[in-house]
């Protein structure tokens, strides 16, 4: 089995958004030729790259950005492809209590298991004390969060908020939770590696980056010390599954790491107090 642990649904109005020059700095990497149209186009990369599941991500920075990718979406996706998509909430720390009970109802009503945010878009950094309101409901409903972690391509949004080190403060005051760093934490990637081997409820994505260019330092902890804690993503629709999943083949990775990083890992990540998921 091969779960892809971190993929988009961009909506018609964020692609427009994007090829009208109001969300910018994608283009610079060309991912806007990815952008169909279509929210559920992820169906398709999926068969094509024999990827069996995948969670797919809420976004919430409607406060610094106006920028929203609603849980009723992502939820309403998960509804027509129950045996392959897995949803993750967004919320937006600013907004207090809003967000508090935003992620109770995208838990305990629309289904969702895990909780994304992306520091940058927020202007939070993950220890932020308007964070830990929303750190407090994850702990209460025993659900994961994946943290954006490293470099971005958002123009106007500064890159400081994304270091690896304030997962590590999370970890310790919330032990009882798992994290996820998204894109490994590039360039602090021996930061973030530190933080992932220090905590037992820390583990790492590569998603979002071709493999043939992920720094040889994290490919040798992904075959060897942090082999249990590294989790296959795509990102898509930023690249192809097929793609990613390819050049991981030409990485002369371990079976065992293979197994591991495709599906073992993931299984361990969702059901680490996870009541929601199931096989």
């Amino acid at each position: 089995m091969i779960i892809d642990t971190h993929a988009q649904l961009y909506t018609r109005k964020f692609i427009e958004q994007v090829k009208a020059g109001k969300i910018t700095g994608l283009e610079k990497m060309g991912y806007a030729s990815f952008f169909k149209g279509i929210v559920f186009d992820t169906i398709e990369d999926m068969d094509r790259a024999r990827v069996d599941k995948s969670i797919v991500v809420a976004v919430d920075a409607e406060t610094t950005r106006g920028f929203r990718v609603s849980n009723e979406l992502v939820a309403e996706a998960v509804r027509l492809y129950p045996d392959r998509l897995i949803g993750f909430a967004g919320v937006d720390p600013h907004k207090g209590k809003i967000a508090v009970d935003e992620l109770d109802y995208a838990v305990n009503e629309l289904g969702l298991v895990g909780l994304k945010i992306i520091p940058h878009l927020i202007d939070l950094c993950p220890n932020d004390p308007l964070m830990y309101p929303v750190l407090d409901k994850v702990a209460e409903l025993d659900i994961p969060v994946l943290f954006h972690t490293g470099t971005h391509f958002h123009t106007g949004c500064k890159l400081g908020f994304n270091r690896p080190e304030y997962i590590d403060d999370l970890a310790v005051d919330f032990p009882t939770v798992t994290f996820i760093m998204a894109h490994f934490g590039y360039p602090w990637f021996y930061e973030a590696m530190a933080v992932v081997q220090k905590n037992d409820n820390v583990y790492f994505n590569i998603a979002g980056w071709s493999p043939r260019y992920i720094p040889e330092p994290v490919v040798k902890h992904m075959n060897s010390l942090l082999s249990k804690k590294v989790l296959f993503g795509s990102d898509h629709p930023l690249l192809s599954r097929k793609k990613i999943i390819d050049e991981i083949r030409e990485l002369s990775l371990k079976e065992s790491t293979l197994d591991d990083l495709f599906e073992h890992n993931a299984f361990r990540m969702l059901s680490r107090g996870q009541k929601n998921f199931r096989e």
